[in-house]
């Protein structure tokens, strides 16, 4: 089991989990940083929510929404690219 796992083999569920990024140069080159955090693990934790263990975003932002702006985690957004690449 990895750290952060609130009960070590013990069964926990899933989800559908989306987010979205433009189709442009910054998006393309946030994507492929997006994908080695989760080949790393980073993507991703384990939450313990009402006596059940889930799978639940981790602390890497992404937009869920394409609009509602920063507050929703969608778009419009100017600084998400910029932000996340830096914190990737």
């Amino acid at each position: 089991s990895k750290v952060g796992d609130p009960r070590p083999g013990q069964p926990y569920k899933g989800g559908n989990f989306s987010a979205f990024l433009p189709d442009n140069k910054d998006g393309q080159k946030t994507a492929m940083l997006l994908k080695k955090a989760f080949e790393r693990g980073l993507t991703f934790q384990i939450k313990s929510c009402n006596g059940e263990e889930r799978v639940t975003w981790g602390l890497i932002p992404h937009k869920t929404s394409w609009d509602g702006g920063k507050a929703r985690n969608g778009y419009p957004d100017a600084q998400y690219l910029r932000e996340v690449c830096t914190m990737l």
